[in-house]
């Protein structure tokens, strides 16, 4: 268990002592614990990098991948701020090693599947061949499975794990492109395309989720380099999806290389734009799609005839030739068979040539008519080869039916030669089919069937047998791209001319004598129209004047309506304008609120996640304790079951002692003891019942033999007692006699042997006395050397705790700082608040005041009014003035009461002002007391463009 304030180097050492006892889970564990802990967190990144990548190792060993995922995690949030290059190391070793792993795995499963050939004559033995028949699998896909497979599940767990690790993050951009490669290349090598797909929507969930949610080092789509990143790894997903022949998937690449290409603002190289061409044209190819496959070469021949200028002249006349070919190939109707309603598959097939013109940025999908007519307009039957350029002269230019096919089959063998053309044979049999009937129809009505496939002859491997011919005729007609009826009673073909039917056939492109009769009876109503316009030019003439005049009535009445719409657009515009501008306000809050929502949200979920990390790791210890316990619990049982059992007590197996602990094991002790002895009872009552009376018998017959056997017994016993004394008295006196000589021998080396060993004993002391002199002097030293060690690192604990200090001391200063500023803003915000509510208040005295003021003048106005109109020579004057201001001149002057700015504001507002914008603005002239304005120049709010009169209007 990992002790608190447990130092990185302690535990990494107490993890290899683990490992060379044999008990490296135990390590990992320890490892594990150490890395998840909150301890981890404080520490250098210098001293858990030996850490990680020992984890890593152990991880690898014991095929833990969920524990290296977690604490590769946790690494990564400790290490990416400060050492970023220390997660790629371990990273990258992470992965070296699991493929050191896989390496070795095959190694091994073909060293056993060598060691189980016993007989190298012998090429099959009868039980493999039985197993291969009943399995299906070989020797050695099976000892693939058994040895290899385990370590390529681990390695795609891996790949996965780092993928994840990586994602999303501008600063180990590099490796995550790194790690995608090698995942490539893991599936290539080992075909798995099952991991292919999954790989590839795994990176396109990384992109979406990069484009919707942005963090702190989130990569960044503006920079080009990381644009240029993600571009090169979709064109290496691309070459990896055609390789395996997974068309789908690299259709997908395909789209999202378009999605890139879209961002990125800077062009890709030309050997990359190639490669991709390439491999598109080989995607429509599969796919059977000829137009835009044609439309691919034709990009290509472009890109590379205008970048590419040290071409040589037989490639370009290669590459020429298949653009003309693949458009000659695309066919000019389509047969293909139907699975329901013709109408909903074409609308199904125009959208999705929409979406593929879309992809390939093009306003609308190409036809076969415009792709010939671009690639001839390029000048491009100068480099094609004869035989191609003599192919299109006899399918889009001459017109001859009855030997079209004669004059094709030498150019179709001679193309089939070359591999990359052979692909378009197919294609090009159903374009001639189609101008072999095109043709016919125009020449005849009905023609017999033999006399078709006589000139459909082509010799072998390119002939075409007549259920084919009738198959096409029937998917032509059922799309409506023929009309032909089949009488096969009389073996015809009859062209049907269905006057009143309009047939959509594609005779665009083909050469035509007459137009057909249904044709001449659609277009016989635009003919007479035509007709008649002509004719009434030629006969009216004042017919022409009129519809002239009409013209011109039209433009004066838009140039008379100009400028009315030109103040009817201004207006609008500002009231666009000022509601753009309560829309942004909204959408500043909206963004405000939501980015405060998502701070929040991440919040809770990165508390939520240390929340759940804490109880994983309770979770853990109590699992372990509680493994402990099982483990404690099983040992005991065990030995408790193995004495039983050595004991004869217990016939119970050692090794599976599943759901029995010592209580259990005692009391099924007790029942077996039990039952043994009731049934030693019961036979031996059974037995005695048998054998007492013979017991009997035997006993009384055998005591006189009993009594013979005593007596010759104790004389044969004396016998050897005698002889044994005997033999033991002359090995005694033997003995002696040899140790006395021996003796007298040695007795004359004993003075020297004493000396030698004084001498001996004496050279030993002294060794040792100067061995224990240089062991105290090493001694000395290295309690020196200690203590010097343990000085420094107590200085050196002191500079990091002073240092610590300091940083937490200025930490709080700057804290204080800036809630102090924080504070004095807050003061100064409400001082200035406080001060414009003084103004406010001031100015709206202010109002008061002035209002008070105009009332009486007001009042002061209307009494002398009522004066004067006591006068009546007054009165008639003012009324002379009241009469000649309703004259309808213009030429109006000031009299009083009108003039008055606020009256006219009023009356508008209560007249003709709807606008609910305005509403605000005049409420704010109220507020501020109706302070006379300069009348020149109104207020825009109020602002109404004057009528326009017809009579003074000038363009």
């Amino acid at each position: 268990m990992l002790l608190p304030q447990s130092k990185p180097e302690n535990v990494l050492r107490r993890a290899e002592e683990l490992i060379a006892v044999g008990q490296s889970a135990a390590a990992l564990q320890l490892l594990h614990e150490l890395i998840l802990s909150r301890c981890s967190r404080n520490a250098a990144v210098s001293s858990l990098k030996p850490i990680m990548l020992r984890f890593v190792a152990l991880c690898v060993d014991l095929r833990k991948g969920k524990m290296a995922k977690e604490a590769l995690y946790q690494y990564k949030n400790i290490a990416q701020n400060t050492s970023v290059g220390t997660v790629e190391v371990v990273l990258k070793r992470f992965i070296d090693l699991v493929e050191e792993k896989v390496s070795e795995a095959q190694v091994h499963a073909e060293k056993l599947v060598l060691d189980t050939i016993d007989d190298l004559e012998a090429l099959e033995t009868p039980e493999n061949i039985i197993l291969s028949t009943v399995s299906g699998d070989q020797s050695k896909d099976r000892t693939d499975r058994a040895v290899v497979t385990p370590w390529l599940k681990f390695l795609w767990e891996t790949y996965r794990t780092v993928l994840e690790i990586l994602k999303n993050n501008a600063r180990l951009e590099q490796a995550y492109q790194s790690a995608v490669n090698q995942a490539f290349s893991f599936c290539l090598k080992y075909s798995r395309k099952t991991e292919f797909r999954r790989l590839c929507d795994l990176l396109r969930t990384h992109l979406q989720n990069a484009t919707k949610y942005s963090g702190q080092h989130s990569i960044n789509f503006n920079d080009p380099d990381t644009l240029q990143r993600h571009l090169d790894t979709r064109f290496s997903q691309l070459n990896a999806a055609v390789e395996l022949e997974l068309w789908q998937e690299a259709f997908k690449s395909v789209e999202d290389i378009n999605n890139l290409l879209i961002l990125s603002k800077r062009q890709p190289k030309l050997m990359v734009m190639t490669n991709y061409y390439e491999k598109l044209g080989k995607i429509f190819a599969v796919s059977e799609n000829y137009l835009f496959h044609a439309l691919i070469w034709n990009k290509y021949f472009a890109l590379i005839s205008s970048q590419n200028k040290a071409l040589s002249d037989k490639e370009f006349e290669r590459v020429a030739s298949l653009v003309l070919l693949s458009a000659l190939s695309i066919p000019v109707i389509n047969i293909t068979k139907s699975k329901g309603n013709n109408m909903m598959e074409i609308d199904d097939t125009k959208i999705r040539n929409t979406k593929l013109a879309a992809l390939l940025s093009l306003s609308k999908p190409p036809t076969r008519s415009s792709l010939l007519k671009e690639a001839l307009g390029k000048n491009i039957l100068v480099h094609v080869r004869k035989e191609i350029k003599e192919l299109c002269n006899i399918l889009e230019v001459e017109f001859h039916p009855l030997n079209i096919c004669q004059k094709v089959e030498p150019l179709i063998k001679i193309i089939a030669q070359d591999p990359d053309m052979a692909q378009y044979i197919k294609p090009l049999q159903h374009v001639i089919l189609t101008r072999l009937f095109q043709q016919l129809s125009q020449i005849y009505e009905t023609i017999q069937l033999d006399f078709i496939f006589n000139l459909v002859n082509f010799s072998e491997p390119f002939n075409i047998d007549s259920i084919y011919i009738e198959k096409f005729i029937m998917n032509a007609c059922k799309k409506g791209e023929l009309s032909i009826r089949i009488d096969y009673s009389s073996r015809s073909l009859t062209f049907e001319t269905d006057i009143f039917t309009s047939h959509h056939t594609v005779t665009d492109s083909n050469i035509r004598l007459q137009s057909t009769p249904s044709e001449l009876i659609r277009s016989h109503l635009s003919r007479i129209g035509k007709c008649l316009l002509t004719t009434v030019c030629i006969i009216d003439s004042s017919f022409l004047q009129e519809r002239e005049n009409q013209k011109n009535a039209a433009n004066e009445r838009a140039v008379n309506g100009i400028e009315k719409e030109q103040n009817e657009t201004l207006a609008r515009r500002a009231i666009i304008e000022h509601r753009k501008e309560i829309v942004e306000n909204m959408m500043i809050c909206k963004e405000k609120e939501a980015a405060t929502k998502r701070a929040q949200k991440l919040q809770q979920e990165q508390e939520a996640e240390q929340r759940r990390i804490a109880e994983e790791a309770k979770k853990r210890e109590a699992e372990r304790i509680k493994k402990e316990a099982d483990a404690i619990r099983v040992e005991e049982a065990r030995k408790l079951a193995g004495e039983l059992k050595a004991k004869g007590a217990l016939k119970v197996d050692v090794e599976d002692l599943q759901g029995l602990d010592t209580s259990k094991l005692r009391a099924i002790h007790l029942e077996q003891l039990e039952k043994e002895t009731r049934d030693l009872n019961e036979r031996l009552r059974i037995t005695s019942k048998r054998i007492d009376h013979l017991e009997r018998a035997f006993r009384k017959e055998e005591l006189p033999l009993l009594k013979q056997l005593a007596i010759d017994q104790a004389a044969s016993d004396k016998l050897f007692h005698e002889k044994a004394r005997k033999l033991k008295h002359e090995a005694s006196r033997a003995k002696h006699d040899h140790m006395v000589a021996l003796k007298h021998r040695l007795q004359r080396l004993y003075s020297d042997y004493m000396i030698y060993c004084d001498m001996f004993l004496e050279e030993c002391k002294k060794q040792h006395n100067k061995q224990c002199k240089i062991a105290n002097k090493a001694l000395e030293k290295e309690k020196e050397e200690r203590r010097i060690a343990y000085r420094k690192k107590k200085e050196q604990e002191e500079k990091q705790r002073l240092e610590e200090e300091e940083r937490r001391r200025k930490e709080e200063e700057e804290r204080e700082r800036i809630r102090q500023e924080e504070q004095r803003l807050k003061i100064i915000e409400e001082e200035n608040r406080a001060r414009k509510e003084e103004e406010l208040r001031k100015l709206d005295q202010m109002a008061e005041k002035q209002k008070q003021k105009e009332l009486e003048v007001e009042n002061k106005l209307r009494r002398k009014k009522e004066e004067l109109c006591l006068n009546d020579h007054s009165y008639d004057r003012w009324s002379k003035k009241d009469r000649l201001s309703s004259n309808p001149s213009g030429d109006e002057k000031w009299r009083p009461g009108k003039g008055s700015w606020r009256l006219r504001v009023s009356d508008q507002t209560d007249s003709t002002d709807t606008n609910p914008l305005n509403k605000p603005k005049l409420d704010t002239l109220q507020k501020f007391g109706n302070k006379p304005l300069n009348t020149d120049h109104p207020s825009p709010a109020i602002y109404k463009p004057p009528a326009i009169r017809k009579e003074s209007s000038r363009w």
